[in-house]
């Protein structure tokens, strides 16, 4: 079973969970079946160990940690397990198969199973060998996280319901552009916050200080032009370890944009009132140098508002377990850049090798 793990670790603490939450009505499903699991997933780009995470696993389900990917070891606990039992073996990225999408590494982890379960949509947008390969040696299965992603977020694209507002935060404005491209056609109003704001400020012609921006030049004027796009009028930037409110005209050279100021929260509480669904994307403040105020505020509102609401991004997942807000929308989802690539293309690689 392909899971995605790959979670958040400061000064070798957990911080976020969520994603070992989502897995586990899968992983129970199969043990009731008295299945014998085999637990997949990578952490950061290789070099890391799953022990960490294996602990944490253990907090919700008996699973043993092999620190081995493949070999001997490997295969004789494999071997040894029983029905019901559970086993995560280490980093997948610590053997260079994996992201070399190499055919011998995929088929000595196929052998070790009968069927293969994908529960990893966060890492499906990846042309990983335990993502494209292992579905085309074994017979396969999506998880049911998986398939819960697939359907909520294929209403945001599938006759949406209107009034629809789409939220677009984090940054790189060169992986949004699909998404605005497409969105600003089936939405009725497009929010832009987050890093993402600072290209359109600038485009704009005003001054963004030492706030990130892209640096590839992008024709960004052409979507000022259009009355969906709505924009922050105010930002908070930090001086002298105080956040001040000011007007997207007031910047200085010296300065760097934190959040959404008070007025931009303001003039998106109408709009999320009268919407029948809301997309919502990536975090709208730079949360980790206490940027997070008004993301949480419009989380809120968001919480509170009876539109149907489906939101995602690592980063603002992150907010939304420390709001405990999770239950209070309609979806959740679990994915970062493949949330983002499924909306702008209808699929991924990991869920086409599974068709």
């Amino acid at each position: 079973m392909r899971v995605d793990f790959n979670l958040p670790i400061k000064n070798g603490k957990i911080s976020d969970d969520f994603r070992i939450i989502k897995a586990l009505p899968t992983i129970k499903f199969l043990q009731k079946k008295d299945a014998r699991i085999i637990l997949i997933t990578h952490l950061g780009d290789g070099g890391e160990s799953l022990l960490p995470v294996s602990k944490i696993l253990n907090k919700y389900i008996k699973a043993k940690f092999v620190p081995e990917v493949i070999g001997p070891r490997v295969v004789k606990t494999v071997e040894g397990m029983k029905n019901g039992e559970v086993v995560m073996l280490e980093n997948l990225r610590n053997n260079s198969g994996e992201n070399d999408c190499n055919k011998i590494f995929a088929l000595n982890l196929a052998k070790l199973a009968d069927i293969y379960v994908n529960e990893a949509f966060p890492v499906d947008h990846r042309e990983a060998a335990s993502i494209v390969l292992l579905p085309k040696l074994l017979p396969s299965y999506a998880g049911f996280q998986l398939s819960l992603e697939v359907r909520n977020l294929s209403r945001a694209f599938k006759n949406p319901k209107k009034p629809f507002l789409f939220i677009l935060g984090g940054a790189k404005f060169s992986t949004k552009i699909p998404l605005i491209n497409k969105f600003l056609r089936l939405a009725d109003c497009v929010f832009v916050g987050g890093a993402l704001a600072n290209d359109f400020i600038k485009a704009e012609g005003y001054e963004v200080g030492r706030s990130l921006v892209d640096k590839v030049p992008y024709d960004i004027k052409k979507y000022l032009k259009n009355k969906k796009l709505i924009l922050p009028v105010d930002v908070l930037i930090k001086n002298e370890g105080k956040l001040i409110d000011k007007k997207v005209t007031e910047i200085k050279k010296n300065e760097i944009i934190l959040d959404l100021g008070n007025q931009s929260v303001k003039n998106l509480e109408p709009i999320i009132k009268k919407a029948k669904l809301i997309l919502w994307n990536g975090p709208l403040g730079k949360y980790e140098f206490g940027g997070g105020m008004s993301t949480k505020k419009i989380l809120k509102l968001v919480a509170r508002s009876k539109a149907e609401s489906i939101i995602g991004g690592g980063d603002t997942v992150v907010l939304i377990t420390e709001a405990k807000l999770e239950k209070k929308f309609s979806f959740v989802s679990t994915g970062g850049g493949a949330m983002l690539e499924f909306l702008a293309s209808g699929t991924l690689p990991g869920i086409k090798a599974l068709e």
